[in-house]
């Protein structure tokens, strides 16, 4: 079954002189794909994924374009125009995103960028967005587990720290003593469910929860590249002294504390400098 305003894998059913046709399948039949999104190299019976929606004339066409945010997903966007239907969106698709008035929770002003839900509007039977972005969020109880890794979109900063989008569907936290790297206002990246509270918000980490463990030397390297961005230019390879006056300790426990932290896949290290890692 096609899904409309997201990617499907579907087959080429013949070429033609503008493009190529690929099975929709019972209800949509034939598909068509503009000659300047096909892949070179492109035959029948080959399978290719493609990104489904309605063009400017509401006909129904395939793209190997990359949106900003499938439909289900939370993205921020800038509106390129104002109409008397509501306002339109750069997508990353040839056809813009509509966000009618009445999902638009303050009126929109052309060149901003907005944390939008993008969904499928049964009653136009169009894909459309919205800025009323609380009442897709938190329809189901977050069932993690701790320490488990999610998907999350920065959506905000607050008094504490950062409100983030978890797996497009709740809403979370990061305090901001817990952030030990650079981030910004829609930022997409992973992190790991530290706590679920009472009141079914997330706390989330940017680190797998053991890393709040890691006590001594190696707990004082991990503060100290919180403070300075992720990234510090004092490496196992650097000057006794320079280890001295940032850590005050010698070469040889820095070098054995950087390695306990490297193996544990907390750090990376080159010769001019140590990064955190974020991810696996």
């Amino acid at each position: 079954m096609i899904e409309i305003g997201k990617y499907n894998t579907l087959t080429v059913v013949k070429i033609v002189d503008f493009g190529v046709y690929l099975d929709g399948g019972e209800e949509w039949d034939e598909i068509l794909m503009p000659n300047e999104y096909v892949p070179e190299n492109c035959f029948p019976d080959d399978e290719v994924r493609v990104f489904i929606y309605f063009d400017s004339e509401d006909r129904i066409v395939a793209t190997t374009e990359v949106p900003h945010a499938s439909v289900g997903e939370f993205a921020f966007m800038k509106v390129v125009a104002n109409s008397s239907v509501g306002s339109f969106l750069d997508w990353g698709l040839r056809k813009d995103l509509l966000v009618p008035f009445r999902e638009q929770r303050d009126p929109l002003a052309e060149n901003r960028e907005y944390l939008v839900y993008v969904y499928a509007d049964l009653d136009s039977d169009r894909i459309v967005a919205s800025t009323k972005v609380d009442k897709f969020l938190d329809q189901t109880f977050p069932n993690y587990e701790t320490d488990q890794e999610v998907d999350i979109l920065i959506a905000r900063q607050t008094d504490l720290g950062y409100a983030v989008i978890v797996d497009n569907a709740h809403w979370g936290l990061i305090y901001d003593n817990e952030i030990f790297q650079a981030i910004k206002v829609g930022d997409k990246m992973k992190g790991y469910i530290k706590n679920i509270r009472e009141d079914e918000k997330i706390d989330i980490s940017l680190q797998k929860i053991g890393y709040a463990k890691i006590e001594g030397l190696a707990g004082v390297i991990l503060e100290k590249l919180k403070d300075y961005g992720g990234v510090l230019d004092i490496s196992d390879k650097s000057a006794p002294e320079d280890i001295y006056r940032m850590f005050a300790c010698s070469k040889k426990n820095y070098k054995k504390a950087l390695g306990s932290l490297f193996k544990q896949g907390y750090i990376s290290i080159s010769a001019t400098e140590v990064r955190i890692k974020t991810e696996d």
